[in-house]
């Protein structure tokens, strides 16, 4: 189980990203796609096309984290990308969600779950 404290903030990309990024790459997405400071210690996740791959990248204060996660059959729910929006703001929980399988379009949220 994955989980982050409450006060972390989490930006979710609603575009797919090249899955062969690793650290330098994913670090360029979440400045230049997101307009983020990948430093602000705020997660950034990140999926492929197929929506069957998963990365999260974190600055931790010491170093740069990538967790990543294949799923061995069937499709991670994901934002639809708009042209209004390129990422999402969310709350951790909303994230375990999001990861776990649960389609949060369809379900009925309090608004506390997208910051």
């Amino acid at each position: 189980m994955l989980a982050f404290p409450h006060s972390v903030r989490i930006f979710v990309a609603v575009e797919p990203v090249d899955m062969r990024k690793q650290f330098n790459g994913l670090w360029s997405a979440a400045s230049e796609q997101l307009g983020e400071d990948p430093k602000s210690g705020a997660v950034f996740c990140f999926i492929n096309k197929e929506r069957s791959r998963l990365k999260l990248l974190y600055w931790d204060g010491t170093g740069v984290w990538v967790l990543a996660k294949r799923l061995e059959a069937g499709r991670f729910s994901w934002p639809a990308p708009s042209e209004k929006k390129t990422k999402l703001s969310l709350a951790p929980e909303a994230l375990a969600l999001l990861i776990g399988g649960v389609e949060l379009k369809g379900a009925s949220l309090k608004p506390w779950y997208e910051r």
